[in-house]
C-alpha cells in the first residue's frame, strides 16, 4: 500500500504482557493495512508463534521493533493518540476514534502518527498518557472492558475507512447478467398472473389489486435479466405442475402458461 496514508500510522502497544494478544493485533493490523508495530517492555517478540496464530502476517511481524521505553517508541512521531477507558482525575479532553480520525490523518503530512495502547489488566498508566498529544475513549456499554486487539481493530478501523483504503475488492458475480428487457418483463407478469389463476389466489381479491402490487414489487427490486427468468421459471412450474396433477386426477387443466420458455 505504497504512498497510502496508512503507511505513517504506528501501533504502539504499552507492557503488552500475552503473545497471544500481540498476535491479534497484528491480525488486525494486517486487515486494516497498516503495518508499523512498535512494543514498549512488553513480552518478547515470537515469530514463530506468532504466524501460527495469525498467519500470513509476516511483513508486519518483521517490521515489529521491541523498545525498552515509551519515548524510544514514539521518538520521531508528530502526534500520540492514547486509548483509555479508565476515568482520571487530570481533566483531559477525550474524544472517540471517529472525532479524531481526521487529526490523525492530517497529521500523517508531517510524519509519524502513534496509536498507543496500553497493558491488558490496567491500561496505560498517567506516566504514558502525559506524552499523548489526545485521548482516545471508544464508546461502549457500562462495561467498559474491551480486549486489546478489539480496540485496537475499532481504532484501525476507523483510520481505515476514513482514509479510504478499503482495497480489497470484491469478486464479482460469476456471470454477469443484463437488465431484463421489457418485452421479458411481460412475459413474467404474463405467466406469474397464469401461476396465481391456477391457484386460484383471485378467488376473494381483485385480480387488478394484486397484480398492479406485484408490478411494482418487481420494478423496486429491479431484477437482471437471469433473476427475471429464474422468477418466471417458478410461475411456470407452478402450472405444469397443477396441470400434471389434475391429469392424473383426470380433472380439467388450468390454463396454460405462455408457450415461449424461459430464457
Amino acid at each position: 500500500m505504497s504512498g497510502s496514508r496508512l503507511d505513517a500510522i504506528r501501533v504502539v502497544l504499552f507492557e503488552t504482557q500475552d503473545l497471544v494478544n500481540v498476535a491479534a493485533v497484528i491480525r488486525a493490523m494486517k486487515n486494516m493495512g497498516v503495518n508499523d508495530l512498535r512494543l514498549v517492555n512488553a513480552v518478547p517478540l515470537d515469530a514463530w508463534r506468532i504466524q501460527g496464530i495469525a498467519h500470513d502476517t509476516g511483513d508486519v511481524i518483521e517490521k515489529a521493533r521491541e523498545h525498552a521505553t515509551l519515548d524510544e517508541a514514539v521518538a520521531d512521531c508528530v502526534l500520540v493518540a492514547a486509548f483509555t477507558a479508565r476515568h482520571r482525575a487530570a481533566r483531559w479532553s477525550v474524544a472517540t476514534p471517529r472525532e479524531v480520525v481526521d487529526r490523525l490523518l492530517d497529521a500523517t503530512a508531517d510524519g509519524p502518527v502513534a496509536l498507543l495502547f496500553g497493558r491488558e489488566d490496567r491500561g496505560l498508566p498517567n506516566e504514558a498518557l502525559d506524552r499523548a498529544n489526545v485521548h482516545v475513549s471508544i464508546p461502549t456499554t457500562r462495561y467498559a472492558s474491551l480486549n486489546l486487539a478489539q480496540a485496537v481493530m475499532v481504532a484501525l478501523y476507523e483510520v481505515h475507512v476514513a482514509a479510504g483504503d478499503a482495497t480489497r475488492a470484491r469478486k464479482p458475480p460469476r456471470k454477469d447478467a443484463p437488465p431484463p428487457e421489457a418485452a421479458e418483463l411481460e412475459r413474467f407478469h404474463a405467466d406469474a398472473e397464469a401461476a396465481l389463476r391456477a391457484i386460484d389466489f383471485f378467488k376473494t381479491r381483485y385480480p387488478e389489486h394484486v397484480l398492479r402490487a406485484i408490478r411494482s414489487l418487481v420494478t423496486r427490486a429491479d431484477p437482471n435479466a437471469r433473476e427475471l427468468s429464474l422468477m418466471r421459471a417458478m410461475a411456470i412450474e407452478v402450472v405444469k405442475n397443477l396441470e400434471r396433477v389434475r391429469m392424473r386426477l383426470g380433472g380439467s387443466e388450468p390454463g396454460s402458461p405462455s408457450t415461449e420458455p424461459p430464457k
